[in-house]
């Protein structure tokens, strides 16, 4: 008896997408959980495994908690729909900065973009993200920023993203919002956790009056620490599924 190997390889991809499905509705799901959702707009993405160079990204339509695995919608790097997940429609803005990071970045199997007001706030600070807790300064190894040019529709902007982003996982996008990139959805959502927990704390802490900063020692010896701080997601993601499973079952269909 013989194996057709092409069908075995097919199997596996067809798989590997599904799982990856998955996690990304999971994401969604979560956002919409932490209360970092903006009703239909802000994105997270995902690269299919594969050579097609194809992304998923969320139908432009759907609140982030009615997104499953099958509603998302596969793209092409030129924001061609390949499969639509029912409305068949992305998000144009959503298309411009994703299609940048996939595009420009081999390493970055999902990005992760959302318009959280504490993200927002901390993003339109004149310091950005400052070292005022664990949390942030965990962060700030990984940190770049990217000055505000408009709604992104104008793909021209890519090429500036991908270079202000560099080799880091967060991003502040000025007077817009937040990014992460992972080598895969469990990480890069660590990511996004790590990132708006910090900048809920900054909120919150510059509220209260005069903030006191931490030693310059005690900065580097964290943003040391922090080189391994995606891997967290080996413990974080499959306890994050089982809140999810609890609360708002039904993503992974």
């Amino acid at each position: 008896m013989t194996t057709n190997t092409s069908n075995t390889g097919a199997d596996t991809l067809r798989k590997a997408e599904w799982q990856v499905r998955s996690e990304l509705a999971a994401a969604y799901r979560l956002v919409a959980l932490f209360g970092w959702d903006d009703l239909v707009f802000t994105h997270l993405s995902a690269r299919v495994p594969g050579p097609e160079h194809h992304f998923l990204i969320n139908p432009y339509g759907l609140l982030f908690h009615e997104i499953t695995a099958s509603s998302l919608v596969k793209v092409d790097r030129d924001g061609q729909v390949v499969e639509s997940g029912g409305l068949g429609r992305v998000n144009p803005a959503g298309f411009t900065i994703h299609s940048a990071v996939h595009m420009g970045r081999d390493d970055a199997g999902a990005v992760m973009h959302l318009h959280a007001a504490d993200g927002v706030a901390v993003s339109a600070h004149r310091d950005g993200l400052l070292p005022l807790s664990q949390t942030a300064m965990l962060c700030l190894a990984h940190l770049s920023y990217h000055d505000y040019e408009g709604v992104a529709l104008n793909l021209d902007e890519r090429e500036r993203l991908i270079r202000d982003l560099g080799d880091k996982s967060m991003m502040l996008l000025r007077n817009h919002g937040v990014l992460t990139a992972g080598k895969d959805v469990p990480e890069t959502f660590t990511y996004l956790y790590f990132l708006m927990k910090a900048c809920e704390i900054q909120v919150k802490a510059q509220s209260c009056g005069p903030v006191y900063m931490p030693s310059e020692q005690a900065i580097r010896t964290t943003a040391e620490q922090s080189q391994a701080l995606g891997s967290a997601a080996a413990l974080t993601w499959p306890a994050l599924l089982r809140l999810l499973d609890s609360k708002t079952p039904g993503y992974a269909v």
